[in-house]
This record gives C-alpha cells, structure tokens and sequence, in this order.
C-alpha cells in the first residue's frame, strides 16, 4: 500500500519542478514547498516540515548537497535526484545523509518506488547509480574538463565576473553559471568558494 507524503522540491528548472509536481500529486503525494536553491529553500524552511524532499545537485552557483543537513534537521527525508551519477558523488551524497539516489534517466517509477522505500525507512539508490557505485570500486578516473570549462575557469582566476566572462563568450550569465555548477558537480566541489580557491591555485597566470 502506497504512502502519501508532503513532499519539497528543490531544483532551478521550473520546467523539472512543474512536472514532478504534477507526477507526484498523481501518486496521491502533495506538494508542500518548492525552491531553486538553498536560499529559498531557507525562506521557507522554518514555516515548513515536508516528510521527504527531492533534491538536484545542480543549483546554479549553489551544490544541492548543503540542502541536506537542514532537511535533516526538520527530521525529513532526503532524495538527491539529479543526471549525474558518479560514484563518488553518489558516495558524498550518502555521507551527507541522503537516504536514497535517483538518476533523472531513469523512469517516474523508479522515482516513484524510491520515495516509497525511503519513507519505509530503507535505503534506495536507482539501477543506474547502483550499478555505477558498485563499478565505483575501481579507482575513480579524474574528471576531464572541457576547453570551454577551463577558458571560464582562468578568467574567474583572473578575478573576471560572471558578467564579465558572459559578455566575453557572448552567453548569458545563466550560462556561464550552468559552467560553473558543471565545474563544480565533476571536481567535487562545494560551492563557487571552493570553486574559486581551485580556479585560483590551477588556472592563475603565473
């Protein structure tokens, strides 16, 4: 038998947030909240006590996973649901204290039966990341940047602003935040402070 939960959505397509939505309410679910990044998500937070939230990891300049502890500590639980499905950040994910880990390649059932597994108490990950956290035993690869990724990265070492870099690509600075938040989710890092620290001591002009 299906549990009904109040469920918060955090991801920066409204696109993405409109259909889970729609998905969810289907399945009898109800949506109490919704948010593009950790900032709303905050605003909200204290009026607030869904039972479980779906989180991406990709929040324009922001990393999904410093979403989890404040979720956790309104004794929610967490889903990350995100297209990336490397193991090591599948890995940082559950250290966080996400309780399950869903591909957006896979299909709304898989979403669907994660929610309910999680709500039951019990770990889920989807096939697609399963099977990668367990290739994931093998020594993880460093990611490779694309040339795009590292001109955005040396002119952010140059002290260049997002508008500044944008108007240099002739790209909108949602764009080169898109950049960034890929930088970020392969390097593993948290935030555009780490972001900014890594630019500096690997892309500076000496």
């Amino acid at each position: 038998m299906s549990v009904s939960a109040s469920i918060f959505i955090v991801d920066d397509h409204p696109a993405v947030r409109e259909g889970l939505a729609l998905l969810l309410a289907k399945d009898q679910h109800t949506i109490c909240g919704e948010a593009s990044s950790r900032t709303e998500l905050m605003e909200q937070l204290d009026f607030l006590c869904p039972n479980l939230a779906l989180i991406d990891l990709s929040l324009g300049e922001e990393n999904g996973l410093t979403c989890i502890s404040d979720l956790l500590s309104k004794n929610s639980h967490v889903i990350i649901y995100s297209m990336h499905e490397d193991a090591g950040i599948v890995k940082r994910a559950l250290d966080h204290g996400a309780q399950g880990f869903v591909s957006k390649r896979e299909s709304s059932a898989i979403l669907l039966e994660a929610i309910q597994t999680v709500l039951g108490g019990d770990l889920f990950l989807s096939p697609r990341v399963a099977a990668n956290l367990e290739a994931g035993d093998a020594p993880i690869q460093p990611p490779q940047l694309s040339g795009r990724e590292r001109q955005v990265l040396t002119l952010l070492a140059k002290g260049e602003t997002n508008a500044d870099i944008a108007s240099k690509f002739d790209v909108s600075i949602r764009t080169v935040e898109t950049y960034f938040n890929r930088i970020q989710t392969k390097l593993d890092l948290n935030g555009m402070k780490d972001l900014r620290k890594y630019a500096h001591r690997e892309f500076r002009p000496i």
